[in-house]
Protein backbone atom coordinates (compact mmCIF):
# COMPACT_ATOMS: atom_id res chain seq x y z
CA UNK A 1 0.00 0.00 0.00
CA UNK A 2 1.17 3.55 -0.75
CA UNK A 3 0.53 6.65 1.31
CA UNK A 4 0.60 10.44 1.19
CA UNK A 5 2.86 11.57 4.01
CA UNK A 6 2.60 14.93 5.74
CA UNK A 7 5.19 16.49 8.05
CA UNK A 8 6.10 19.88 9.40
CA UNK A 9 9.60 21.30 9.14
CA UNK A 10 10.14 22.88 12.51
CA UNK A 11 7.13 24.04 14.46
CA UNK A 12 4.03 24.61 12.37
CA UNK A 13 0.49 25.57 13.33
CA UNK A 14 -1.28 22.35 14.38
CA UNK A 15 -4.72 23.60 13.29
CA UNK A 16 -3.38 24.32 9.81
CA UNK A 17 -1.61 20.94 9.63
CA UNK A 18 -4.90 19.28 10.59
CA UNK A 19 -6.76 21.25 7.89
CA UNK A 20 -4.15 20.25 5.29
CA UNK A 21 -4.32 16.62 6.41
CA UNK A 22 -8.13 16.62 6.16
CA UNK A 23 -7.96 18.22 2.70
CA UNK A 24 -5.48 15.61 1.46
CA UNK A 25 -7.61 12.79 2.86
CA UNK A 26 -10.79 14.05 1.23
CA UNK A 27 -9.26 14.94 -2.11
CA UNK A 28 -6.85 12.12 -2.93
CA UNK A 29 -7.43 8.38 -3.06
CA UNK A 30 -4.58 7.48 -0.74
CA UNK A 31 -4.30 7.05 3.01
CA UNK A 32 -2.69 10.02 4.76
CA UNK A 33 0.05 9.46 7.33
CA UNK A 34 1.59 12.13 9.54
CA UNK A 35 5.31 11.95 10.26
CA UNK A 36 7.05 13.41 13.29
CA UNK A 37 8.21 16.98 12.68
CA UNK A 38 11.52 17.48 10.93
CA UNK A 39 13.99 20.00 12.42
CA UNK A 40 14.06 23.56 11.17
CA UNK A 41 15.88 23.62 7.80
CA UNK A 42 18.80 25.71 9.05
CA UNK A 43 21.00 24.21 6.30
CA UNK A 44 18.84 26.04 3.74
CA UNK A 45 19.05 29.52 5.27
CA UNK A 46 20.54 32.15 2.98
CA UNK A 47 21.74 35.15 5.03
CA UNK A 48 21.85 37.42 1.99
CA UNK A 49 18.19 36.73 1.15
CA UNK A 50 17.12 36.38 4.78
CA UNK A 51 15.04 33.40 3.59
CA UNK A 52 15.29 29.66 3.09
CA UNK A 53 16.24 27.99 -0.19
CA UNK A 54 13.30 25.88 -1.22
CA UNK A 55 15.43 23.93 -3.69
CA UNK A 56 17.80 22.79 -0.92
CA UNK A 57 14.85 21.76 1.25
CA UNK A 58 13.26 19.78 -1.59
CA UNK A 59 16.56 17.93 -2.16
CA UNK A 60 16.63 16.99 1.52
CA UNK A 61 12.98 15.90 1.44
CA UNK A 62 13.73 13.62 -1.51
CA UNK A 63 16.36 11.89 0.65
CA UNK A 64 13.91 11.60 3.55
CA UNK A 65 10.90 10.51 1.47
CA UNK A 66 9.47 7.22 2.81
CA UNK A 67 9.79 4.30 0.39
CA UNK A 68 6.03 3.69 0.38
CA UNK A 69 5.15 7.35 -0.26
CA UNK A 70 3.02 8.21 -3.26
CA UNK A 71 3.50 11.84 -2.23
CA UNK A 72 5.29 13.62 0.60
CA UNK A 73 4.24 17.14 1.63
CA UNK A 74 6.18 19.25 4.12
CA UNK A 75 4.76 22.38 5.73
CA UNK A 76 7.03 25.08 7.11
CA UNK A 77 6.68 28.49 8.69
CA UNK A 78 9.93 29.58 7.00
CA UNK A 79 9.85 32.09 4.15
CA UNK A 80 11.00 30.34 0.94
CA UNK A 81 12.72 31.53 -2.21
CA UNK A 82 14.38 30.15 -5.32
CA UNK A 83 17.17 31.98 -7.18
CA UNK A 84 14.91 33.32 -9.94
CA UNK A 85 12.10 34.49 -7.60
CA UNK A 86 12.32 36.58 -4.45
CA UNK A 87 9.71 34.38 -2.76
CA UNK A 88 7.48 31.38 -3.39
CA UNK A 89 4.45 30.02 -1.56
CA UNK A 90 5.60 26.47 -2.24
CA UNK A 91 7.53 24.19 -4.55
CA UNK A 92 7.02 20.70 -5.92
CA UNK A 93 8.72 18.16 -8.11
CA UNK A 94 6.76 18.05 -11.34
CA UNK A 95 5.67 14.42 -11.57
CA UNK A 96 7.75 13.51 -8.51
CA UNK A 97 6.78 12.67 -4.95
CA UNK A 98 7.92 15.71 -2.95
CA UNK A 99 6.36 19.12 -2.28
CA UNK A 100 6.63 21.85 0.33
CA UNK A 101 4.45 24.80 1.25
CA UNK A 102 5.34 27.80 3.39
CA UNK A 103 2.84 29.41 5.75
CA UNK A 104 4.97 32.56 6.12
CA UNK A 105 3.37 34.66 3.37
CA UNK A 106 -0.03 32.98 3.71
CA UNK A 107 -0.43 34.63 7.11
CA UNK A 108 -2.15 38.02 7.33
CA UNK A 109 0.47 39.04 9.88
CA UNK A 110 3.10 39.02 7.12
CA UNK A 111 1.19 41.93 5.53
CA UNK A 112 0.87 43.75 8.89
CA UNK A 113 -2.80 42.77 9.24
CA UNK A 114 -4.56 41.05 12.15
CA UNK A 115 -4.34 37.23 12.21
CA UNK A 116 -7.11 35.38 10.39
CA UNK A 117 -7.04 31.61 10.97
CA UNK A 118 -9.91 30.92 8.55
CA UNK A 119 -8.15 32.75 5.72
CA UNK A 120 -4.84 31.07 6.58
CA UNK A 121 -6.49 27.64 6.38
CA UNK A 122 -8.13 28.48 3.03
CA UNK A 123 -4.84 29.72 1.58
CA UNK A 124 -2.97 26.68 2.92
CA UNK A 125 -5.47 24.32 1.31
CA UNK A 126 -5.23 26.09 -2.05
CA UNK A 127 -1.44 25.96 -1.95
CA UNK A 128 -1.46 22.32 -0.85
CA UNK A 129 -3.71 21.31 -3.74
CA UNK A 130 -1.63 23.37 -6.17
CA UNK A 131 1.69 21.82 -5.15
CA UNK A 132 0.34 18.27 -4.90
CA UNK A 133 -1.22 18.86 -8.33
CA UNK A 134 2.28 19.57 -9.66
CA UNK A 135 3.51 16.28 -8.17
CA UNK A 136 0.85 14.53 -10.24
CA UNK A 137 2.19 16.25 -13.36
CA UNK A 138 -0.28 19.13 -13.59
CA UNK A 139 1.15 22.39 -14.92
CA UNK A 140 -0.10 25.94 -14.44
CA UNK A 141 -3.65 26.31 -15.71
CA UNK A 142 -4.94 29.33 -17.68
CA UNK A 143 -8.30 29.09 -15.84
CA UNK A 144 -7.93 31.73 -13.08
CA UNK A 145 -10.54 29.90 -10.95
CA UNK A 146 -8.56 26.64 -11.00
CA UNK A 147 -6.31 25.95 -8.04
CA UNK A 148 -3.57 25.14 -10.59
CA UNK A 149 -3.53 28.73 -11.87
CA UNK A 150 -0.33 30.65 -11.21
CA UNK A 151 -0.36 32.96 -8.19
CA UNK A 152 2.60 35.30 -7.92
CA UNK A 153 1.07 37.35 -5.11
CA UNK A 154 -1.39 36.84 -2.29
CA UNK A 155 -4.23 38.64 -4.10
CA UNK A 156 -4.04 36.13 -6.99
CA UNK A 157 -3.98 33.26 -4.50
CA UNK A 158 -7.07 34.63 -2.77
CA UNK A 159 -8.95 35.06 -6.07
CA UNK A 160 -8.47 31.52 -7.31
CA UNK A 161 -10.66 28.64 -6.22
CA UNK A 162 -9.81 25.67 -4.06
CA UNK A 163 -10.77 23.13 -6.70
CA UNK A 164 -9.46 21.88 -10.01
CA UNK A 165 -11.04 22.92 -13.31
CA UNK A 166 -12.58 20.13 -15.36
CA UNK A 167 -9.48 19.62 -17.50
CA UNK A 168 -7.10 19.49 -14.52
CA UNK A 169 -9.51 17.25 -12.61
CA UNK A 170 -9.65 14.73 -15.47
CA UNK A 171 -5.87 14.75 -15.83
CA UNK A 172 -5.43 14.35 -12.08
CA UNK A 173 -7.82 11.38 -11.90
CA UNK A 174 -6.03 9.69 -14.79
CA UNK A 175 -2.61 10.16 -13.16
CA UNK A 176 -3.82 8.97 -9.74
CA UNK A 177 -5.36 5.87 -11.32
CA UNK A 178 -2.08 5.10 -13.09
CA UNK A 179 -0.18 5.47 -9.82
CA UNK A 180 -2.55 3.16 -8.01
CA UNK A 181 -1.92 0.51 -10.65
CA UNK A 182 1.82 1.05 -11.14
CA UNK A 183 2.99 2.40 -7.78
CA UNK A 184 4.88 5.65 -7.21
CA UNK A 185 7.15 6.69 -10.07
CA UNK A 186 10.58 8.30 -10.03
CA UNK A 187 11.09 11.94 -9.24
CA UNK A 188 11.48 14.33 -12.15
CA UNK A 189 12.14 18.03 -12.55
CA UNK A 190 11.07 20.60 -9.99
CA UNK A 191 8.38 23.21 -10.42
CA UNK A 192 7.46 26.14 -8.21
CA UNK A 193 4.38 28.05 -7.18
Amino acid sequence: MSFIYLASMGAADEEILAAVETCLGRRFDFEIRRLDPFPDPDYAYDPKAGQYSSSLIVKELVRECPADAVRFLAVTEKDLFIPMLTFIFGQAQLGGPVAIISLARLRQEFYHLPPNKVLLAARSIKETLHEIGHTFGLVHCPDKECTMSLAINIQQLDRKGSGFCRSCELSLREKMAMLQVQGAGPASREDQR
